[in-house]
This record gives structure tokens, sequence and C-alpha cells, in this order.
């Protein structure tokens, strides 16, 4: 389905990527892991349309879409929830669901289904339709995201970073809805810094550093693995499970 190859993007002088290649396949889950500065997000801003490669390609459903603006990928099918959530705080959480559904604002009978369909996954976003979006608590904040993206019906999404800032509990409930959107057949690229709950439910993980995919294999593989350990889930690491 989504098909990066030897991706490199430049921020001015400095190299973020250097020569990045990965796939996701339909159906699955991929997760990408790595510390903060190894690239993840670039990498996202790139597939997504708002970092141009100087070198590579992005391919999804086997069509290049390296250097199409933002609006264009989702139309292809691509959907990210951003990093921070990045709701329309001033707007209600309904209005934040609708902008979701721009793309399809031709078929509002469409657009209500949909609308009604994730009320019923999370009835609290029914409950506060006409709050200000930033109201919502942190965990709140990221289903409306999840949400708002899913509206626009994607064919991958894109979740970058969904536990920065969340409680433990929190975090725990977020991981069951992206578990909740694997067992749905919905194909997910995840990128977390949280490398222990991310490869829990991944079927295949990359770990970058420095720009570069330095390891890759299935998810609970790379779990195991000795240096994704000594690197990301020490001690010190921020964790939510236990091994």
């Amino acid at each position: 389905m989504l098909t990066v190859k030897s991706l490199h993007t430049y921020y001015g002088n400095i190299h973020a990527l250097k020569g990045i290649s990965l796939h996701v396949r339909q159906g699955e889950i991929v997760t990408l892991v790595g510390a903060n500065g190894a690239g993840k997000s670039t990498l996202v801003n790139t597939i997504c349309g708002m970092r141009k490669p100087e070198r590579g390609s992005v391919e999804f459903m086997g069509e290049p879409i390296q250097g199409l603006a933002p609006e264009k990928i989702v139309r292809k099918g691509i959907a990210l929830v951003p990093e921070g959530r990045q709701i329309f705080a001033a707007m209600t959480v309904e209005a934040n669901l609708l902008m979701g559904g721009f793309i399809h604002r031709a078929n509002q009978e469409q657009v209500r289904e949909d609308m009604g369909r994730l009320y019923k996954r999370f009835p609290i976003l029914e409950s506060r339709h006409g709050q200000l979006a930033g109201t919502l608590s942190g965990g709140e904040q990221q289903m409306l995201a999840i949400s708002r993206a899913l509206m626009s019906r994607p064919q991958l999404l894109v979740l970058d970073e969904p536990s920065v800032g969340l409680a433990p509990l929190v975090t725990r409930e977020i991981f069951a809805i992206i578990g909740e959107l694997k067992n749905e057949g919905r194909t997910i690229l995840l990128i977390e810094q949280n490398a222990r709950a991310a490869l829990k439910i991944a079927d295949r993980g990359y770990v970058l550093e420095t720009g570069k995919v330095v390891l890759q294999g299935d998810g609970l593989e790379l779990l195991e693995h000795r240096e994704v350990k000594r690197a990301y889930l020490g001690k010190g690491a921020k964790q939510i499970w236990e091994a």
C-alpha cells in the first residue's frame, strides 16, 4: 500500500532523512520507533506532503505522491493524526468532525452517517458534540483527533506520537483504540516514542536513529531485540507496561 524508497529530506543544511526505505501492507500496523530527533516526524511530514524530499520516492497504492500538496494526499486516502493532536480548539467537537469529512461534503448523508458511527464508538464525543474542543481533556482530544481523521474515510491512517502528553491510564485507552482499529482491518502507520506499547500491537516495526533505519522486523521480535531493549526499554525509558 505504502512504499518509501531511499528517501532523503533536508531542513536547510541539516540532512534529516538519510535514505530511508520502508513499506506498509494493507491491513498491517507498522510502527516506527526512535528517540527524539531520530527523524520520525520528518518522515511523517514528508509522506503527508508537508515536506518535499530532496531524493527518493513515496508511493501510495502504486502511484507516486512525493511532492503533492497535503490536501491532495488526503484525497488519495492518507489521513494524519498529528503529534500534539492539533484539534481546532475554538470550534466545537462536531465542527471538528465536519472538517475531517470536508472532502466528502458533497454527500452530506454519508458525512452524517460517518459521524454517527464515530459517536457510537466514542459516546463521550457525542455527549459533548456542542462543546468547544479546546475544553476537552487530553484523552478526549486524542479521541477527537482520531475521529476527525477517520471522517475522511482513509485507506491509511498515520498516527504521529498519539501518547505524547497523556497520563499512563489514558495512554492504555488510546492504544486499546488503536488495537480495535487494527482488528477492523484498518491499515495504520504508527509513529511512537513509547517503543514497548507500540511494538506490542505492531505487525512489523522499524527503528530509526539519526535519520536512518537501523533495525526492522516483526513487532514482537523487535520487542525482544537486545539493542532495542538497551536503547528504548531500559529502566530510564518512559514505560506504561512492565515486561
